[in-house]
């Protein structure tokens, strides 16, 4: 018996110091975030890439910032491990201090899929309304989508924006033949593209089809006014417009040859609603292609990398969001394939495919709109 209790201390003994090892990490590494969103904000990774090699002084006189906060900063980002110090000897105000170019590309390069920058920023708008949350999780209510902000709203339009302006149009939808040929031929194609926000995804397709003409549906009035301005300078406001309304209009039926939902349904308080709407924008004739969160197709308690993720937005923001309309089917990040697909039944749909497009992060599924 004493043996038992012994190895039983000793095993709690062990979780515990492994718990506290997690709890200091994970510490560290929110420092980390909101030390970033610091330097994201106030341009000093940008001024460091630009003139190479920086001391506190030069830092802020180039960025209008203060050189105490400057160099503290410049210590903590060198000891975290986010930029270099050239001459760690030097006087604390001569330090030269260096932004690695692999790290220039994920704090700073907007066209590429490594930026992360705007992670950090949607991690801080998330915080935001904590206390609303606290409080939510009392009454059962939700904390709705503005709630959170500008930072919320343009990390998560900076994060998929490299995927929507090159991976989209040029990799994803060419693997949906018939569509890729719709959209390339006359007359020109119509697309409808829900829960648009910032417009980057109706861009992106506009970009890599010249000829289509796409329609963005949002019901977030800053987000659409928003893509309005991203549209007119990426010259395309005279083929991609965008609206504050209901797509359900019904003298809208049938007028679309392609209808997409990119990262939304799962923060929709009635999904069903919106697929019915967004079959009957398609139509007989046109194709209904949805991406959201590649989840694992089950529940496990392991989980892995992405799941842990989904849960952690899912909790902070997007199940919240959801319930903020009621009633609510309260879905939340994690939407399974098989959520989906009773949903899409529900709204009238034949089938629900998943197509063949590799993402990390991403699930693309083709809705079928005819039977048999």
């Amino acid at each position: 018996m004493d043996t038992a209790i012994n190895i039983t201390e000793e095993f709690n003994l062990r979780q515990r110091d492994q718990f506290m090892e997690r709890m200091i990490q994970s510490t560290s590494g929110y420092f980390d975030i909101l030390t970033i969103y610091l330097g994201e904000r106030l341009g000093l990774y940008r001024a460091l890439d630009k003139q190479k090699t920086l001391t506190s002084e030069e830092l802020a006189a180039r960025t209008g910032t203060y050189e105490r906060y400057i160099r503290e900063w410049l210590e903590q980002q060198t000891v975290a491990g986010i930029i270099e110090v050239i001459d760690p000897a030097a006087s604390p105000q001569k330090r030269r201090y260096h932004l690695p170019a692999g790290h220039a590309e994920v704090l700073l390069d907007r066209d590429s899929v490594n930026h992360l920058a705007p992670m950090v920023r949607l991690l801080v708008g998330i915080g935001r309304p904590l206390p609303t949350l606290v409080e939510a999780f009392r009454t059962g209510q939700g904390v709705p989508w503005d709630a959170y902000g500008e930072d919320s709203r343009q990390g998560v339009a900076e994060l998929n924006r490299p995927l929507f302006l090159h991976q989209l149009g040029q990799e994803y939808l060419p693997i949906v033949k018939d569509v890729h040929r719709r959209l390339q031929a006359d007359p020109p194609a119509r697309v409808a593209d829900m829960g648009c926000g910032l417009g980057w995804s109706g861009i992106g397709m506009a970009k890599a089809y010249p000829k289509i003409r796409v329609d963005g549906f949002d019901l977030d009035p800053a987000s659409i006014e928003t893509a309005r301005v991203n549209a007119k300078e990426a010259y395309l406001e005279d083929r991609v417009r965008f609206y504050v309304r209901d797509a359900g209009d019904p003298s809208l039926k049938g007028k679309y040859d392609l209808v997409t939902a990119f990262e939304c349904i799962h923060d929709m308080a009635d999904p069903v609603a919106a697929l019915k709407t967004m079959l009957d924008l398609a139509g007989s004739d046109g194709s209904v292609i949805i991406m959201d969160e590649r989840t694992a197709e089950t529940f496990t308690p392991q989980g892995n990398e992405i799941e842990a993720l989904l849960y952690g937005f899912s909790i902070l923001t997007c199940l919240p969001a959801g319930m903020a309309e009621k009633p609510s089917v309260e879905t939340g990040t994690v939407m399974r394939p098989d959520t989906l697909r009773r949903y899409a039944a529900e709204a009238g749909f034949c089938d629900v495919e998943i197509l063949p497009i590799d993402n990390f992060f991403f699930r693309f599924y083709r809705l079928k709109t005819v039977c048999g």
